[in-house]
C-alpha cells in the first residue's frame, strides 16, 4: 500500500528562490500523482527571484524525512552570501541519512558542498571551480554533465545535482530516481521538453 509520504515532494522556498529552476520538476510530479508542499525557514511568506510571493506550507522545523519522498533545493543568492540557508543543507543531511532522496540545483549544490554532503557522492554544479571555492573535499567526485544522480548506498537516499542552466535535465534525473516514468517514456519526456521533439509526444501518450 502506498503511503502519503511516498507521494509527497517537499520544495524548499526562501527569498530569491530561483523559481524557474524547478518548474518542470514540480509540475510533472504534480501531474503524476505527487503532492508538492513548500517548506520555508518559517511559515512567513518569501519572495522569489521572479518577484512571486509564496506562503510556505510548513516551517523547516516541522519537516520530517519520513513524511516525504523527496526534498528539492533550488538556487538563491543566500547560498553565496552567508549562512542563512545552511539549515536547509542540514535538513538535506537528515534526509539522506534517513534514506530519502534530495535534489539540488544551482547554488544549493554549494550549500550541500559546505555541509560535506558532496565529499563522497558523484555530483555536478554550474562548474567545478564554483564548488571548489567552498573548500569542500569532493572535487574528485565532480562530474562534468548536465545533471547527475548518485544512487547512494544500499537503502540510502539518492542525490540529484544540476547546474543552473539545466532545469530539464534536473527534472529528468528526479523522475528517473523516483520512477515517475519508465525508461522509454523518460527518454521521450526529455526529448520533448529539451529538444522540442514533437514525435516524443506520442510515446508519452502511450501510442
Amino acid at each position: 500500500m502506498t503511503s502519503s509520504s511516498d507521494r509527497t515532494a517537499h520544495l524548499a522556498v526562501y527569498d530569491t528562490f530561483a523559481d524557474w529552476e524547478t518548474g518542470h520538476t514540480t509540475a510533472h510530479l504534480a501531474q503524476n500523482g505527487y503532492t508538492v508542499r513548500t517548506v520555508g525557514l518559517t511559515r512567513e511568506p518569501v519572495t522569489t527571484m521572479g518577484g512571486l510571493r509564496i506562503q510556505p506550507d510548513l516551517a523547516l522545523d516541522e519537516l520530517r524525512p519520513q513524511d516525504s519522498a523527496l526534498l528539492i533545493l533550488t538556487g538563491a543568492s543566500g547560498w553565496d552570501t552567508g549562512d542563512g540557508l545552511a539549515p536547509f543543507a542540514r535538513a538535506a543531511r537528515g534526509f539522506l541519512d534517513a534514506g530519502v532522496p534530495v535534489a539540488a540545483i544551482c547554488g544549493a549544490t554549494a550549500g550541500l558542498a559546505r555541509e560535506g554532503l558532496l565529499d563522497d557522492r558523484a555530483h555536478t554544479s554550474a562548474i567545478s571551480f564554483y564548488l571548489a571555492a567552498t573548500g569542500y573535499a569532493g572535487g574528485a567526485r565532480y562530474v562534468d554533465a548536465d545533471a547527475v544522480t548518485d544512487g547512494g548506498a544500499a537503502g540510502g537516499g539518492g542525490l540529484v545535482t544540476a547546474g543552473p542552466t539545466e532545469p530539464v535535465a534536473f527534472a529528468r534525473e528526479v523522475f528517473g530516481l523516483l520512477g515517475v516514468y519508465d525508461a522509454k517514456k523518460l527518454d521521450a519526456w526529455y526529448r520533448l521538453f529539451h529538444d522540442s521533439d514533437a514525435s516524443a509526444y506520442e510515446v508519452l501518450q502511450g501510442e
